[in-house]
């Protein structure tokens, strides 16, 4: 049987992923994204998975084409194709953001999944969870003015392949998330749904950029025990750095100890 258009098409926007113009099609021909695939003839066990889809199957992409009455370069443009081991490491493979205005028009860009991605590139609102609700009051504004930054830098170190700056900016992430005494992977940290472990883990990487060490051992300080072995098990193979670190501090505390001795004098 010939696949007939849908009774109405929508133009994907620049950026968009595959499944949030599916879904944004489906709207427009009021039916559901499975409804409107199955239709189409396509699996709909995996409706996500077709974002990472190196090149969308011939076939598939041909159908959705048709029906949408778009190229079917289009319809593959919309994957995130080809990444690098840094690029994949650095998109989420579920959404764990959105922008709280474009999402309620049913819109998802690619550059959400990234972990650095902070505002929206369309209307420039911060994106914030989709899992938890904010609670604005809690998060204070220097945090986020530290952590955009923070983004901005950890884009940067990415985009422009530098090992160096891709090595500190997960350092310092990874020995925030550790004194945040998370247990999972840095990568996983930085697209956490609690916003105070997120945006500790970019700020993190802000700071780190100046004299990391001595802002390591800033932040150690008062650590309880949990955190400490947090702290062990992430630099596992890095023992001298936390060695360093615990010297600083040691230095920093005996400081004042040493002033009030003197006053004593």
């Amino acid at each position: 049987m010939k696949q007939r258009p849908l009774p109405k098409t929508v133009t994907p926007l620049a950026d968009e992923l595959l499944s949030g113009w599916l879904t944004r099609l489906a709207v427009a021909n009021h039916c559901e994204v499975d409804e409107l695939l199955a239709h189409i003839g396509v699996d709909t066990r995996q409706v996500a998975m077709l974002d990472f889809e190196v090149e969308v199957a011939a076939t598939t992409a041909e159908k959705i084409s048709i029906a949408a009455r778009v190229a079917a370069e289009t319809v593959q443009s919309l994957t995130f194709g080809t990444m690098t081991q840094t690029e994949a490491l650095m998109t989420a493979q579920v959404a764990f953001q959105s922008c709280p205005d474009c999402s309620r028009r049913g819109i998802a860009l690619k550059q959400w999944r990234k972990l650095w991605a902070f505002d929206c590139q369309i209307c420039g609102t911060r994106l914030l969870s989709i899992l938890i609700k904010p609670d604005r009051s809690r998060i204070s504004e220097q945090l986020v003015r530290r952590a955009r930054s923070g983004a901005g830098l950890l884009e940067s170190a990415v985009t422009s392949n530098c090992a160096n700056k891709l090595r500190r900016a997960m350092r310092a992430a990874t020995y925030a998330k550790a004194l945040k005494s998370v247990r999972a992977d840095t990568a996983f940290a930085l697209q956490s749904p609690r916003p105070d472990v997120r945006l500790f883990c970019l700020a993190a990487i802000a700071a780190a950029q100046s004299r990391p060490l001595a802002k390591a051992a800033m932040f150690s300080t008062g650590l309880d025990g949990y955190a400490r072995v947090a702290l062990l098990r992430a630099f596992e193979k890095e023992p001298r750095l936390l060695a360093a670190v615990d010297r600083i501090a040691l230095r920093n505390r005996e400081r004042p100890r040493r002033a009030a001795t003197e006053c004593h004098v």
